[in-house]
């Protein structure tokens, strides 16, 4: 597998494994249970409001009898490279604090840090993760039994890494680490720039 840091370049320093994370399409075999709890525990750590930890993650894992639900809800250009992924995750986020019941606006952003965190986490394992945002969230709410006051916000496809010409075509062009737009079109120091 083609690491991060062997393509992109930071332009200030920064930890390696910041560049070697990358949303690799291509996965193969099957990761331990004690690999996936590994990933988990990285989520658990993640910083929260009120340490409110509003992340939950639901999971299948390949050749489990819910995978294919899992699976079922992604659209089809994604569904053609996730099927090869170990395990399907889906984050969801709890909208309320728990110690008062009132709206939390931050739910979201926590589930994204429990998300990073566990991103981070598989990538020093030598895994390959990759976020999606194309399934069905309607679908994923109601066939995962999803209560009210939750918010599913992603899936992720989780697995080892695997061979970019055993993807679809389509996706084998676009199969290594892409950049990031320079910090001054991104970070700015007092007000949003105007135009």
């Amino acid at each position: 597998m083609i690491t991060g840091s062997s393509v992109r370049k930071a332009d200030h320093p920064v930890e390696k494994f910041f560049l070697d994370r990358w949303s690799a399409h291509a996965m193969s075999g099957a990761i331990s249970e004690e690999e996936l709890m590994r990933v988990f525990e990285a989520a658990r750590w993640a910083p929260s409001s009120y340490n409110n930890q509003p992340w939950r993650i639901l999971y299948a894992r390949r050749d489990t009898a819910p995978w294919n639900v899992f699976l079922n809800l992604l659209v089809d250009a994604n569904k053609a490279w996730a099927k090869d992924a170990a395990a399907l995750l889906v984050f969801i986020s709890k909208t309320t604090f728990d110690y008062n019941g009132k709206a939390s606006r931050t739910h979201a952003f926590d589930a994204g840090a429990a998300w990073e965190n566990l991103a981070l986490q598989a990538a020093c394992m030598g895994l390959v993760t990759h976020g999606m945002q194309g399934f069905d969230y309607e679908r994923a709410k109601t066939e995962l039994g999803v209560p009210d006051g939750f918010e599913v916000q992603a899936m992720v496809a989780v697995g080892k890494p695997g061979r970019k010409e055993d993807l679809p075509a389509s996706f084998q062009a676009r199969e290594t680490p892409n950049s990031r737009r320079p910090l001054a079109e991104t970070v700015f120091e007092g007000r949003f720039p105007k135009g």
